[in-house]
């Protein structure tokens, strides 16, 4: 039987999750999107995301496709949307080539992470909550222009070995606060990141501005490509998987970062 391949562009909030992937001792984002598909479909479905994701992380843009076998009536949208859980969400369903794949065809993805210094019930699922201390927004700022510079995040890599190489080209890559001064937001852009790449990034920016790392520290990883002798990713909850990009395709998230985090605005440092 022949069947069209779909991307569907979803979104969904990680905080309840071990992540995207499917686990057989844990539950993930796609166990449940298959279960659902398979419910209202009457039939074994199984997905392929754009990327894996770490346990309570979350993507504010994310695609995945499914080769299905049967047309899709004009309110599946409407009805898939109605059974998955509130903390996962489907934007589209577009019709795509047999041959384009959600992960292998990405050609740019970006995260964002965020913090703050005051605690809030509201904030902390889905951003990390610093020491209220004078953070060292200018010596952050200094690490993150070097990012762009450098290829090889060999040293950002928990298990570089399993890659044929640790090289990844960034493209962009902003630190931004809030009008107030007590929330900062980490942005970058790359075609490739590795396992838990930006969570240890933003650990040794975190570390770089409470006054624990220098500059001339963080730079040396990159030059010695020497992985650190303490592992210090930051908390998963505050970073997002924000925007996926295809050679054909290429749209904005649906989410509005300046509702989520209840700030009008975000000032480039």
């Amino acid at each position: 039987m022949s069947s069209t391949r779909f991307f569907f562009h979803a979104a969904f909030l990680g905080t309840y999750y071990r992540g995207w992937q499917r686990q057989s001792n844990a539950g993930s984002v796609q166990e449940v999107v298959e279960r659902v598909f398979s419910e209202i479909l009457k039939e074994p479905i199984s997905v392929m995301g754009c990327g894996r994701t770490d346990a309570q992380v979350h993507a504010s843009q994310f695609y995945f496709h499914a080769d299905l076998s049967q047309p899709l009536h004009a309110d599946f949208l409407f009805r898939l949307n109605k059974v998955l859980p509130p903390d996962i969400a489907v934007y589209e369903i577009i019709p795509v080539a047999d041959n384009q794949h959600a992960r292998f065809d990405a050609i740019q993805r970006q995260y964002d992470y965020f913090m703050h210094t005051y605690k809030d019930p509201f904030l902390n699922p889905v951003s990390t909550l610093l020491e209220p201390r004078p953070w060292q927004v200018d010596k952050m700022k200094q690490a993150v222009t070097l990012l762009t510079r450098y290829d090889d995040y060999r040293a950002f890599c928990k298990s570089p070995n399993i890659y044929q190489h640790t090289r990844c080209r960034i493209t962009a890559a902003n630190l931004w606060m809030n009008a107030t001064g007590d929330r900062l937001r980490f942005q970058i852009s790359a075609d490739r990141f590795l396992g838990r790449m930006v969570r240890l990034l933003v650990g040794k920016l975190i570390g770089i501005g409470s006054g624990t790392l220098s500059v001339n520290e963080f730079e040396s990883y990159f030059i010695e490509k020497n992985t650190p002798a303490r592992w210090d990713p930051a908390y998963p909850q505050g970073l997002f998987l924000s925007n996926v990009n295809y050679p054909y395709l290429k749209q904005p998230a649906r989410t509005d970062f300046d509702t989520v985090h209840h700030t009008a605005s975000w000032i480039p440092l």
